[in-house]
């Protein structure tokens, strides 16, 4: 019997690598019509290849809830994608009416990490063990929070 083959990676031309995991969870019946959407959205902008974005993964967490890891040179990359369409509207709509589900997304450097939870019916992730923190103020922002 062969031992299986160990591997690891050389990560030294990345030091400022940001991996960003998203989740997309179905709450109503209706989310199920905001997933699909989302869901070409997302793929549509992956094809695009944004500058930036190193590699992409879709990942299933369960029947009602879906999502994705994404690996981000640095968080300037990450930042301008997210102020550009087709995420800028879609988050800006998603904030107003979340459709029957709830997103999130964790953001880890190694200068730090963070998270934000929009109509989480329960927590998830990190959410699970750290108490809860307003997105307000100096902890607005993204990168806010990976500073804090």
């Amino acid at each position: 019997m062969q031992a299986p083959s160990r591997r690891s990676v050389d990560l030294s031309a990345y030091p400022d690598l940001v991996v960003v995991y998203l989740g997309f969870r179905v709450t109503r019946w209706r989310g199920l019509l905001a997933l699909m959407g989302v869901g070409r959205g997302i793929a549509d902008a992956v094809r695009a290849r944004p500058d930036g974005l190193l590699a992409h993964e879709n990942l299933f967490f369960g029947l009602t809830h879906v999502g994705m890891r994404q690996y981000w040179r640095d968080l300037d990359s990450l930042e301008r994608f997210t102020r550009s369409e087709p995420h800028r509207t879609w988050w800006r709509d998603f904030s107003r009416e979340s459709k029957g589900s709830g997103f999130w997304h964790e953001a880890y450097a190694r200068g730090g990490m963070e998270a934000i939870y929009v109509g989480m019916p329960v927590p998830t992730g990190l959410a699970l063990f750290a108490p809860e923190k307003a997105p307000e103020g100096g902890f607005l922002s993204s990168r806010q929070r990976l500073a804090a």
